[in-house]
């Protein structure tokens, strides 16, 4: 026997008016086709099924498409249907002109974005599989406004063994992208009457912003040839840092100036907030551990799979101090969750090993292309200084002085998305400014690498 429902078609939103209801919905359908909100090869509701829905004879609906497929609007054919008509849509008169989007470029060095081409998509659907599976019927619920005790607990681990950060489950936070962490993290400080949080004197503005948004003022700390020095001016609540491997520059974080930063938390009951983006891509030795391991009760360690996995995913997590914890906990509840399906694959995929094997494999790509990006700009332009290269996705080019500024023109003649150094630079840092490029090597894929170093190389002094 056919299924009855098979037939019902879409659900279609019409409203006729007129002297008459057959041209009341003859005017609606067309209007509905004119201004695109039925866009070409739409199959229409049969004619029965539209009468249903909309409480009119049926003869009405047929006599109303036959008037439209006359005219040239609708399509009727055996066993087809009836369909929207393949013609130009005419948008209405007061709708206003789309602004155009920005070209993209043909490479695109711009730092920020893993190469999303390799990201491992059986796998990660292996895993999806698995986790849904295996999931209780109330993981599809509300739930912990602290994110899925699974995804809590494979991350407290995980953490633990590749990063050595000191937590447990109960103090793992689930949130949607470092930037929604800062928020969250931002929204706490204010409301504890903290006013000014200290940051590198090179980062990102986005997170700068961020904080200026949820009321913070942002000072920007001292720079010298081993890095940030934590010198934090009197006043000030809290620090934002990327200790492992600092964005842009890429150095780490001086053992030295590791342990000051954290006796100043210590002795102001300040806090520390590790931006740990990108830890596990270290290629030259150990990775550097994480800050956060060195006092669990004053520093704030956020992660994200935004570079290991894609950003699309947008799951990021902080493991907190015991003393606040609670307090992100209320203000995470307030706030959309993360999804739960997502949360749940990520956890399979950490307990399974997949998540270690992705990001070995990812670690020797990244690897070859930052070797060949070396080499290729020693040979092509050997004024130019590589830095910054012993993790993560990106390299610093130093440039002659005076130089920057014609580099990212000429970049963009040659169809090259590249950043400046000067992009990043806190508007009130003190230090001297330095001309280099910043040149992200993950996002382009594997067969694009050597065209987008001959760009690269066309562009350079």
């Amino acid at each position: 026997m056919a299924n009855p429902w098979a037939t019902l078609g879409i659900d279609l939103h019409l409203e006729p008016a007129g002297p008459g209801l057959r041209r009341g919905l003859t005017d609606a359908l067309r209007e509905a086709v004119r201004t695109g909100r039925l866009t070409p090869g739409t199959r229409l509701p049969s004619s029965r099924t539209l009468a249903a829905d909309l409480g009119i004879a049926r003869n009405t609906v047929a006599d109303a498409y036959a008037d439209l497929v006359a005219e040239g609007w609708l399509t009727a054919r055996q066993g087809s249907g009836t369909r929207v008509a393949d013609r130009a849509v005419v948008p209405p008169a007061d709708t206003a002109p789309r602004s155009r989007a920005p070209a993209r470029p043909a490479y695109d060095l711009r730092p920020g974005n893993p190469d999303l081409a390799s990201f491992p998509r059986a796998e990660w659907l292996r895993a999806a599989r698995r986790a849904l599976t295996a999931a209780p019927n109330d993981a599809l619920g509300y739930g912990d406004p602290r994110g899925r005790p699974e995804l809590r607990g494979a991350l407290a681990d995980y953490l633990a063994r590749a990063r050595g950060v000191r937590a447990d489950a109960e103090r793992v936070l689930i949130c949607g992208g470092f930037a929604h962490g800062l928020t969250l993290l931002a929204t706490v400080l204010r409301a504890r009457g903290v006013h000014t949080v200290a940051v590198e004197s090179y980062g990102l503005h986005v997170h700068r912003d961020l904080l200026t948004a949820a009321g913070l003022r942002t000072v920007p700390l001292p720079l010298d040839a081993h890095g940030t020095d934590p010198d934090v001016p009197p006043g000030t609540g809290a620090v934002l840092l990327t200790p492992a491997h600092q964005f842009p520059l890429g150095m780490p974080l001086h053992p030295d100036r590791r342990a000051a930063v954290v006796d100043w938390a210590r002795r102001t009951g300040g806090l520390v907030l590790e931006d740990d983006y990108d830890g596990e891509f270290r290629y030259d030795r150990q990775p550097v551990g994480a800050l956060q391991g060195l006092d669990p009760d004053r520093v704030v360690h956020l992660g994200t799979a935004s570079k290991s996995l894609a950003p699309g995913l947008r799951l990021a997590w902080m493991v907190l101090p015991p003393g606040l914890a609670d307090d992100l906990t209320a203000t995470r509840g307030g706030l959309d969750t993360s999804g739960v399906l997502d949360q749940l694959t990520l956890a399979e995929f950490l307990t399974s090993g997949a998540y270690d094997r992705h990001v070995r494999s990812a670690r020797l790509r990244y690897r070859r292309r930052r070797d060949a990006l070396v080499a290729h700009v020693a040979a092509r332009n050997p004024e130019v200084r590589v830095t910054g290269i012993a993790a993560g996705l990106h390299a610093v080019l130093r440039l002659p002085p005076g130089t920057e500024q014609s580099v990212v023109r000429a970049a963009a003649w040659q169809g090259l998305g590249l950043y400046g150094l000067s992009v990043f630079r806190h508007p009130d840092a003190t230090a001297d400014p330095m001309d280099a490029v910043v040149v992200g090597y993950g996002t382009p894929p594997d067969h694009a690498w050597a065209g987008a170093l001959e760009a690269l190389g066309r562009t350079l002094p």
